[in-house]
């Protein structure tokens, strides 16, 4: 009986000590999250002090007027940007890489990208603008085509994807399947530029380095619709998530419906990349990273905790990325997706090396 006794004592002291561990890191995260936003409005080709920064967000007279403008028309939208499109990245990067355990994955893997990119090459390329921020001028209309533009052509591609899965049991056939659809349509989009004038052809290769400073005040709201819905999505497929971290027999055994989980995860990962690559285009390494991340802060992949942690992290590395690729008291911008994978590649490749099996990566 004492040893009993012993044995619930024990794991009850892991329970409390890794639930205090949750605490700690989601509320380091969150002061770190509001920390960076603070420093997004702030910091840039001009530096605004702290105290115009809150006399602005405040609506109150700045030292110079100049002041007012540059953060609440250009750095806020820019840094809430950054954080929807962190959070829907490292989701989206969660959600693919366990339904495939595979470390490697991201919100892209089956072609969400292609996709997306194909649906916004034949509005860029066929209008002749730089994407989104441009078809502003048109209207509220113009932001949400955009938008479903990409989102249906993520969909779409994933849409079909599963029917092709419907045929299989194979998970490793699925990603095939995927990454092959995605190369087809990548070649679509290439016969498109192939056949585009000078100017188009840029205005496309512009948006494929992706940027959170794209998106006005009037966008913003349906990104942030969109990439609410699919966060919601995902938060209400914990249960069938934490399932498949033990494999689909043992997900079947708990009584999941498999193929609506795969559905489900599959229109969520559709929804946050496909929104997120309509506005600031295909943000490379934050999906594949920051899932990484998170697990090792928390040393779990519960993702009743890990969900959260990721939404935070990243929007944290996002920030943290744009800001960097601001090149602070410089007048120029750098691609972010080049800052993105100078932060992201070594981190996974370190991530890999440490991992005895690839398993192992999702048991941390």
């Amino acid at each position: 009986m004492a040893t009993r006794s012993e044995a619930q004592a024990w794991q009850s002291a892991r329970l409390a000590l890794r639930l205090g561990r949750r605490s700690i890191v989601f509320t380091a995260l969150l002061i770190a999250v509001c920390g960076m936003f603070c420093l997004a409005l702030a910091v840039g080709s001009v530096s605004v002090p702290l105290e115009d920064v809150l006399r602005a967000l405040l609506g109150q007279a700045t030292s110079r007027p100049a002041y007012a403008t540059i953060v609440t028309q250009f750095r806020m939208p820019r840094a809430l940007t950054a954080l929807l499109a962190g959070a829907a990245l490292a989701v989206g990067g969660v959600q693919m890489q366990t339904l495939f355990c595979n470390p490697l994955t991201d919100p892209f893997v089956l072609g969400v990208s292609a996709g997306a990119s194909l649906g916004v090459a034949l509005v860029v390329l066929a209008v002749g603008t730089t994407g989104a921020s441009i078809l502003a001028g048109i209207g509220l209309l113009g932001d949400f085509s955009m938008a479903a533009a990409a989102s249906l052509g993520a969909a779409v591609m994933l849409l079909i994807v599963l029917s092709f899965a419907q045929r299989t049991q194979s998970i490793l056939t699925l990603l095939i399947v995927g990454l092959m659809l995605g190369y087809a349509v990548s070649a679509l989009v290439s016969l498109l530029l192939y056949f585009s004038i000078p100017e188009r052809i840029q205005a496309y290769i512009n948006w494929t380095f992706g940027s959170f400073g794209g998106v006005t005040w009037r966008q913003l709201p349906i990104l942030a619709l969109l990439i609410g819905v699919g966060l919601a999505l995902s938060l209400a497929l914990v249960k069938p998530l934490n399932a498949l971290l033990l494999g689909e027999a043992y997900a079947q055994s708990m009584g999941i419906n498999l193929r609506r989980a795969r559905l489900g995860i599959i229109l969520s990962t559709a929804l946050l990349a496909g929104a997120v690559t309509a506005f600031c285009g295909p943000i490379g390494f934050l999906g594949i990273a920051v899932p990484h991340l998170s697990r090792i802060l928390l040393r779990t992949a519960d993702h009743c905790a890990l969900l959260p942690t990721a939404m935070l992290l990243g929007a944290l590395v996002a920030m943290l990325a744009d800001l960097i690729a601001q090149v602070p008291g410089r007048q120029i911008i750098l691609p972010l997706n080049a800052i993105t994978a100078l932060i992201g590649a070594p981190v996974v490749a370190l991530i890999v090396m440490r991992q005895r099996s690839l398993r192992d990566a999702f048991s941390a």
